[in-house]
């Protein structure tokens, strides 16, 4: 794709998103999101591969019956209340339509079936869009309403969406599938908390864009697509390998790295409501998760030796530094747990 191209592309990509954030209007933030979904689809489909445009089609049908849903919604609650205000949304059905067209827009389990399929046909770049910066625009949008989101449907969706992550991770090869059930799990823990705490909900946001964010560009830089891709990956790039591994068992929650700070947070919160059960079972399905990436670290760490090779296979890339923006990510990604008690006195 022309360099000149893409930059307008990924521009409107960025405009539909920050146009939807920043709307009081649901017919603005319909055009946002339409702007959105517009902009990201070239970006899917610019590989000409049959799977990239399998993805591309699975992405934008989904995404629009999501916009089409929501502006039904939209409508359907401005004809009740003659308001077409976001903050308006009172009439109940139009607000349980709206959560369904927004969590399928977001890839909440049971509406998840599009995520890890589109994840796996396209590049790291486009994947590490999808999952952070595409989710902002949806996000702000259940930010703004909810107030009259039905907080039982918010929470058995994040029941069935830390248990779907956890568990469809499990028997996962390929690094961008793993990646996309870890998204989904990481969203359920954001639907459990959305109407009980919003403060919670931006900082477990913000940790989940900065540790992703460091995840795929050292994959991208080690062109690690596969499990079998992480054994190979000290004799490649040794000095990505020990912050990798550290990574993936801050994403996985283990304490006492930064991944674990929303967790802790969000189920003292759970408790704080009385909801112990809803608690337990996300905690339960949060060991799922954990397990896999605890594999993943393993399977790393037992690559580690102190010589790099010397053979001169066409498979073997030379050694690539760690750039300065993903070493700042990933020191984030690692060290923010003591800070806890500044973000939640």
């Amino acid at each position: 794709m022309n360099p000149s191209m893409y930059s307008i592309i990924l521009s409107n990509v960025a405009i539909g998103t920050i146009i939807t954030m920043t709307s009081h209007h649901w017919l603005l933030a319909w055009i946002g999101l339409e702007l959105n979904t517009l902009a990201i689809v070239p970006i899917i489909a610019k590989q000409h591969h049959p799977r990239a445009t399998e993805a591309t089609t699975k992405y934008f049908l989904t995404q629009e019956a999501a916009s089409a849903m929501i502006l039904f919604a939209s409508t359907v609650n401005a004809w009740t209340t003659g308001s077409w205000d976001i903050s308006q949304l009172t009439y109940p059905p139009a607000c349980a339509l709206l959560t369904l067209a927004l969590s399928m827009k977001l890839g909440l389990a049971p509406l998840h079936f599009w995520l890890p399929e589109v994840l796996q046909g396209t590049s790291m770049n486009t994947a590490l869009i999808i999952v952070t910066w595409q989710k902002l625009a949806p996000i702000s949008l259940m930010f703004m309403v909810h107030n009259s989101i039905n907080p039982m449907i918010m929470l058995i969706m994040a029941m069935i969406s830390t248990l779907t992550g956890g568990w469809g991770g499990l028997n996962q090869t390929q690094m961008r599938k793993i990646m996309a059930f870890s998204s989904i799990a990481h969203l359920g823990w954001m639907a459990g908390i959305l109407t009980l705490n919003q403060n919670i909900l931006i900082l477990n946001l913000s940790l989940y864009i900065t540790m992703t964010a460091p995840m795929f560009l050292m994959l991208k830089y080690t062109t690690s697509k596969t499990i079998k891709d992480l054994t190979t990956m000290w004799t490649t790039s040794p000095q990505i390998a020990a912050p990798l591994m550290i990574l993936l068992m801050s994403l996985g929650g283990l304490p006492p790295l930064t991944g674990f700070m929303p967790k802790w947070l969000i189920l003292q919160e759970l408790v704080t409501y009385n909801l112990a059960p809803i608690a337990t079972i996300m905690a339960i399905s949060a060991l799922l998760s954990l397990f896999f990436y605890l594999r993943l670290s393993y399977i790393a760490a037992l690559t580690m030796h102190p010589t790099t090779t010397k053979d001169s296979n066409k498979w073997r890339f030379q050694p690539k530094p760690l750039t300065t923006p993903t070493m700042t990510l990933t020191m984030l990604s690692l060290l923010l747990l003591p800070m806890t008690p500044l973000f939640c006195p």
